[in-house]
């Protein structure tokens, strides 16, 4: 009951939510339902649709940071949304802190630790997640049942013939999701990649990003684009040298946004300096619609 309670009332009030917006269709999943070997972490899965925007046959696949539930992504997917986009975030093992690879003398701590969740690759001393409960996993289960339980919402076009259809899909993270989102960008091809808060992948020990950052990427670095706080308690120093690996930019160049200001720029990598917020979850406000549509619609 301890599980089965807390994920009833996250779906009773996310439903009553959704009952208020007649456009946005919401779908809540529990995992296990999905795959009978999938875990249920923190709660559902959430799956997101406007039905009176005309689509724009693009999928939207934020991934929370450590601790926090798919739940937590509702506000940015259902921006998303209005936008034309599907959205999905899922639940998943997301406990253990990125930085505990910062003063790891193991110069590959963090790309193990990356690999790991993302694949079940059983290669990290810092998680323990098999294959069934990795992120790809958990996301491709995901698909299927969508496109299984939900015919008419338009999820086949994004999962066709068991596989996901990548160039399809903008991955986007928050935190420790904003290095899951740039460690799919460097493996799958995707439409776009959006690092929100993030990555945190920088090895103190060796005053420098995480080797991975900087490998090739099948997705064009032209494609990825950043949003971080000027004071993020993370330290936005090591988070714009971890962006500008990523991007293979030789210094992180960026440029200073505010919310509903339009943006007059073509920079990629983006930060605020909003006072009296948490700097870390700012990225996530909506009062950044200007700064979302941007990065989205780019």
């Amino acid at each position: 009951m301890k599980k089965i309670l807390p994920l009833l009332l996250i779906q009773a009030t996310l439903a009553a939510q959704a009952q208020t917006d007649g456009s946005t269709k919401l779908l809540l999943v529990n995992p296990t339902e999905t795959d009978a070997k999938i875990e249920t972490v923190h709660g559902p899965h959430i799956a997101l649709y406007n039905t009176k925007v005309a689509p724009v046959h693009k999928l939207f696949f934020m991934i929370i940071g450590t601790g926090g539930f798919a739940t937590g992504a509702k506000e940015i997917d259902s921006i998303a949304t209005t936008m034309g986009y599907h959205a999905i975030s899922i639940d998943y093992k997301n406990n253990v802190i990125t930085t505990v690879c910062n003063n790891s003398p193991d110069s590959a701590c963090f790309d193990h630790f990356r690999q790991e969740i993302m694949f079940g690759t059983p290669i990290s001393d810092s998680v323990n997640v098999d294959s069934a409960n990795s992120i790809i996993n958990r996301f491709t289960k995901l698909l299927a049942y969508l496109v299984k339980t939900d015919a008419k919402g338009g999820w086949g076009e994004f999962y066709k013939n068991g596989t996901i259809q990548w160039d399809k899909v903008v991955v986007g993270g928050h935190s420790q999701g904003a290095g899951h989102a740039a460690y799919i960008g460097q493996r799958y091809k995707v439409n776009k990649v959006l690092m929100f808060s993030g990555p945190q992948d920088y090895r103190v020990a060796f005053n420098s990003p995480a080797l991975w950052l900087s490998k090739k990427s099948a997705t064009p670095v032209s494609k990825y684009y950043a949003f971080l706080h000027i004071n993020d308690p993370y330290n936005v120093k090591r988070q714009l040298a971890d962006c500008a690996a990523a991007m293979h930019m030789a210094v992180p160049i960026y440029v200073m946004v505010k919310p509903g200001v339009p943006l007059n720029t073509n920079r990629h990598i983006l930060v605020n300096d909003l006072e009296n917020v948490n700097a870390h979850m700012s990225t996530l406000r909506p009062e950044f619609i200007n700064v979302y549509e941007y990065m989205l619609k780019q």
